[in-house]
Parts: C-alpha cells; structure tokens; sequence
C-alpha cells in the first residue's frame, strides 16, 4: 500500500499531514499528488469524501514552496482556487491554512454575502494563494484589489457545480486573466462533456484520474427508497428522524423555499432544525452549519448547491425528501454520508410524480435502489407506476418495484 512517505512531499507537509490524522493516502491522493507535483494538468473525477481538497492542496502548497517567490520577491498570488459556494471555499480555506502554514505561504478567502473589506486588507498585506468564489473575485479584479498575471496554479474544484451554478463565463474571464503558462488542475464529480470541452479549452497535457466511475456511489452507503404519497412525506419523514439510529441527518430538498417549510414543519414536530440555502446570509448558513458539525442541531436541511462544501463528521443519515432534478446529484447527495471508510444510510422519500426521476438515477448508477416498503406510510401494492419509456423498460426487465422484497 502506498503511503505519504512515498509520494515526495516535503517534511513539513508530512509533519502536517500525520498531526491531522492521515494515515495513508486516498486513492484520489496516491494518483493526482504526484502528477501535480510533476507540474501536469490534472482532471480529477472523485466523488465526495474521497480525499480530494487534500489531493490538490497538498501538492500546491508544495510547489509553490519549492519554485520560490516571484522574481521580484514581492509576495504574489501565485495559487488561485475556484469553488462553487462560500462553504467550500471556507473549507478549503482551513485545508491550505493547516498544510501551507508549515511552508511560509500565506492565503486568502474571498466570497460574497459579507463585507469585502477584510478580504481587501489580506489582499493588500499579500498572499500567495487565494480561495475564491468567482462572483466576488471578479468585483474584486474590477476594483483592482487582485493582480493574476504571477498566478502559477489554477484549481477548478465542483467543475460540474461550476457550470450548473452558471459560472461558466465568470471563470472563462478569470482564466483569461492569468498567465496560459500556468498549470490547471480540474476536479468534478462527474465528468459530462460540458466538463470535458472546459477541460480541453482550459489545460494542455492532460492527465486524466478517476478513481471511480462518475456514477457510482459509494460502496459503504446503504440506498434505500421509501415509496410514499407526497401528502404523507413531513410524517414520514418525522418518523424516520424519530428513530435513534439517526445520530445525525442532512436532509435534502429541491429548492430553497421548500428547504424552509421543512425546516419549519420539523421544528414544530421532532425538535429544533436548521435549513441552509442560497437566500440564507453568510451569518446565518455559517451558524447553522457550525451547529450541525458541533451536533447541538442533529437534523439540516439544505438545497443541493448550498450543501457542497459541507464536509462534516459523522453524518449517519442522508434523507433525499425530494428526488434531485440532475440524476448526477443524486450520488453527490449521498456520497455526504459514509465519507473515507464510514458506514452511512441514504434513503429517498419517492411520490408518484418522482417514478421517472428515479428510474434515470437508477439508470445512470445502473443498478435499482432497494425499496423499504416496512414504513406507516407505505404505498399500497401496485400504486404509482412509472409512465415513462424507461419505467416501462425498467418493469419488462424486472418485477415491478413495489412487488420487490423489502430492503
């Protein structure tokens, strides 16, 4: 087995890397670590939990390190990190903070939804690295507060959730602002062609690592889908977070407002819950995200694009309470539980209108997600077929799912 010993990281970055606890590198670390350090343009393809933040900042911080600063010695940004939302950004914050600060390197963290002017005064001090959302970078490059023409390295971490976020454009303009000599290392949970024509837009050389295919899900997370009325979904939902197994659950919802009349309803049944969303402040998704991973609140809701950049401990429960509309969110969704070597539970609450969505997710993932029909709210037998040309398919293939045995 490959260890961090193995893969040529400077003492400091290995003292980092004992004291955080690693005690060997991840498949995603042992493949991207040292093609970054031998300075090629990586595409990653890794789902969540897999180590991935550590497989590029690891090596980043060590180049950076290594090639010095810049020739007129100022200290430059040199290290440019895009994320999709504030969360993810903050954490990778932390990851380049605790592996850079044993090297000298000093860094960075911009994003909207607060005041810009701390984020201006540790501009101005100087760095060498900078996390960013791109909508807040770009005010930034507007107001002058941000020089790219040094940046060395450029990270595009969440490519897919780049893109579905609608900043395509944005990091098109950002990119255009630093050096072509640069390396670019792209990272996604899926790899559509959208993400492969970036790529291929974007890098020169490029190595390609996956360590597993786009749609798989991880292998230590239990699936199971619920088939209930929609009416019936706060109850059974309700009943399911009664359970004690449920240590801590990360519910997910279509959008931001149905993320609150949940939140709501949950408060008011099982006990107090926080939602986090897109329209919530920074104040307010920072302190409700700092609950859950303290555990004084055991159940959050969230919308698919706040959660990412939620990297919490110990989350026993991913409930889907509705179908996500992209069949790639969906292993995105569960992958938050039985993070590294973890066990985890992902169960979906399906209604009728969500037949078709789950057959395509069970389509992308080619396999069927077992059904628990042992719950008060059950679907009676042979209720809400699917009507699509895949649900018929998918029933000439196999017993209808409601005829299945129970997970």
């Amino acid at each position: 087995m490959i260890q961090f010993d193995d893969l040529s990281l400077h003492p400091a970055l290995l003292k980092a890397v004992q004291g955080a606890g690693f005690a060997a590198p991840t498949a995603i670390q042992a493949q991207a670590i040292p093609l970054v350090l031998a300075g090629r343009d990586v595409l990653g393809c890794a789902q969540t939990g897999t180590g991935k933040t550590a497989a590029f900042v690891l090596p980043l911080v060590q180049r950076l390190a290594t090639l010095g600063p810049p020739p007129r010695g100022a200290r430059a940004i040199r290290g440019l990190i895009l994320s999709p939302t504030r969360e993810l950004a903050t954490q990778i914050g932390q990851t380049v903070c605790d592996f850079g600060a044993g090297l000298g390197l000093e860094h960075a963290v911009v994003f909207g939804g607060v005041s810009d002017a701390p984020q201006r005064r540790a501009l101005r001090r100087g760095v060498d690295v900078v996390v960013a959302t791109p909508g807040r970078l770009e005010d930034l490059m507007r107001a002058r507060e941000v020089d790219l023409r040094q940046v060395e390295i450029v990270v595009l971490d969440e490519a897919d959730r780049m893109l579905d976020a609608g900043f395509l454009v944005a990091v098109r303009r950002i990119l255009r602002a630093t050096p072509r000599e640069r390396q670019t290392l792209l990272f996604s949970a899926t790899i559509s062609p959208e993400i492969r024509t970036l790529a291929d837009s974007v890098q020169r050389d490029t190595a390609w690592v996956a360590v597993a295919a786009a749609a798989t899900p991880p292998a230590q997370v239990e699936q199971a889908v619920l088939f209930v009325e929609r009416p019936d979904k706060r109850r059974l939902l309700a009943h399911l977070l009664a359970d004690p197994a449920v240590t801590r659950a990360l519910v997910f919802t279509r959008t931001k407002r149905g993320a609150d009349r949940v939140a709501k309803h949950l408060s008011a049944a099982v006990e107090p819950v926080e939602s986090i969303h897109g329209d919530r402040s920074q104040a307010q998704r920072e302190r409700a995200l700092a609950s859950f991973r303290r555990g004084t609140t055991r159940v959050l809701v969230a919308t698919d694009l706040a959660a990412r950049g939620i990297d919490v401990e110990g989350i026993s429960h991913v409930i889907n309470f509705e179908l996500p509309d992209a069949s790639e969110s969906y292993v995105h969704r569960i992958g938050r539980t039985g993070r590294v070597a973890a066990r985890g539970v992902a169960l979906s609450l399906c209604d009728t209108t969500e037949r078709d969505q789950l057959a395509r997710i069970e389509r992308l993932m080619k396999k069927a997600i077992p059904v628990r029909r042992e719950h008060p709210f059950a679907v009676p037998s042979g209720a809400g077929r699917a009507s699509s040309s895949h649900g018929r398919n998918l029933s000439r293939q196999r017993a209808p799912r409601w005829e299945q045995r129970p997970a």
